[in-house]
């Protein structure tokens, strides 16, 4: 499979973010919030989030002592503690995802990457010239990885396996000891294990949410996540890097020196606020809220229209992954021209799942729906696109009057 040397998913999005008038089913942030709206969630009585008197230098090149803390928090457990020094700050998980990928792997290198992802999960590997090979989740298998494929995947130059957990684009979620198996292989390998968590700590049933993995006391995990997704804020562009590795993350510090000082000391003292004890609860139980209610619709909506579509729910992130087929054929859409279609005639923007996630040969009449947004937008956007399911059966596989 030649895999893409473009973004196709954030080329779509950047083609319809911010056109008037559309619903918008495809940016997978829970529903926004604003400074005010954080400022209300507080339990303490107080200014807000902004020191104002605050001189606006660049500050520590690794984000502000107490960002760091609220962070190793999140990415503490039971069988490792981490701290402030094993936290790196960074402008949104997207950069650090690339200073992970840019800082540990290079052109002798190999990875296992879970597979469908976040394009950028496997092509920046690409990019420095490493091997990348697909752990693809199947289907019948809630998207969770099946541990028996990984044995055959390794080579002799393996170096770290790639996961998303939550997953983008499915909503799966790695459960605990599917997590410890893959833990067990790498450590007896002495491979690195990387997970993208930043849809982390959204999960619809949170009492059995997994652990992060660099809770599990293997010392070669990184995990990355951000304020964007689960917490309601990717104006702000706050990530983070962490490992209970001080030698990996010293490797991603020294990478960032060729891509950034250090992020806005103003997004720093917003996250440091909505990372507190006294908003973080709140802010995390109304998206959690928000994601099992607006689930509930899309799960009705897809009971509604079985004969034409079919999901595996999701159990947590901000999204699922549903196939649309013909009416009469059962032969899968052409989910670009679909995902095409319905802008044009329904005003509601989705991301087409072969064209964005299977480098357009697999996922055929997939589509990525983002619905942890206002309760109001996902019924009114699912209202359309039923109502353009009972007119456009899609059995001619394009574009029907």
């Amino acid at each position: 499979m030649a895999h893409p040397s473009t973004f196709p998913a954030e080329q779509w999005l950047s083609r319809w973010r911010g056109t008037s008038g559309l619903l918008n089913l495809a940016d997978t942030y829970a529903c926004p919030i604003s400074i005010d709206d954080l400022t209300s969630l507080s339990s303490e009585n107080g200014e807000g989030p902004l020191t104002t008197t605050s001189k606006l230098n660049y500050g520590s090149t690794n984000g502000s002592s107490e960002l760091r803390r609220s962070v190793a928090k999140l990415c503490s457990g039971q069988d490792a503690q981490l701290t402030e020094d094993d936290v790196v700050i960074t402008q949104g998980a997207i950069s650090a995802n690339f200073l992970v990928l840019y800082a540990l792997l290079g052109p002798t290198d190999h990875a296992i990457c879970v597979y469908p992802v976040y394009t950028q999960l496997y092509s920046v590997p690409e990019t420095f010239g490493a091997q990348v090979s697909f752990w693809r989740l199947k289907e019948e298998n809630g998207y969770i990885p099946d541990v028996r494929d990984l044995h055959n995947l390794f080579q002799r130059n393996t170096k770290m396996i790639i996961l998303n957990n939550p997953n983008n684009p499915t909503g799966a979620v790695i459960p605990e000891p599917v997590l410890r198996d893959i833990i067990a292989i790498a450590k007896a390998r002495g491979i690195i294990v990387f997970s993208d968590e930043v849809y982390r700590p959204l999960f619809h049933e949170p009492d059995s949410a997994p652990p992060p993995i660099t809770a599990f006391g293997y010392e070669r995990t990184l995990a990355t996540g951000s304020m964007s997704k689960s917490l309601s804020l990717p104006g702000i562009r706050i990530g983070w890097v962490a490992s209970p590795n001080r030698a990996l993350i010293a490797a991603c510090s020294r990478r960032r020196d060729f891509t950034t000082i250090s992020v806005s000391q103003v997004d720093d003292q917003i996250a440091t606020y909505a990372l507190s004890p006294a908003v973080q609860p709140a802010l995390l139980r109304r998206n959690i809220d928000l994601a099992r209610r607006n689930r509930r619709l899309v799960e009705a909506f897809v009971a509604r229209h079985a004969d034409r579509c079919r999901w595996v729910r999701p159990g947590g992130g901000t999204m699922a992954f549903m196939q649309f087929r013909g009416a009469t054929s059962g032969r899968p859409v052409d989910d670009e021209a679909f995902c095409a279609d319905l802008i044009d005639r329904c005003k509601v923007l989705l991301v087409p799942g072969s064209h964005s996630f299977g480098c357009g040969e697999d996922f055929a009449g997939y589509v990525r729906l983002a619905y942890v947004c206002d309760t109001a937008v996902v019924q009114e956007a699912l209202a359309r696109l039923s109502k353009y399911l009972e007119e456009h059966p899609w059995d001619g596989g394009g574009d029907e009057e």
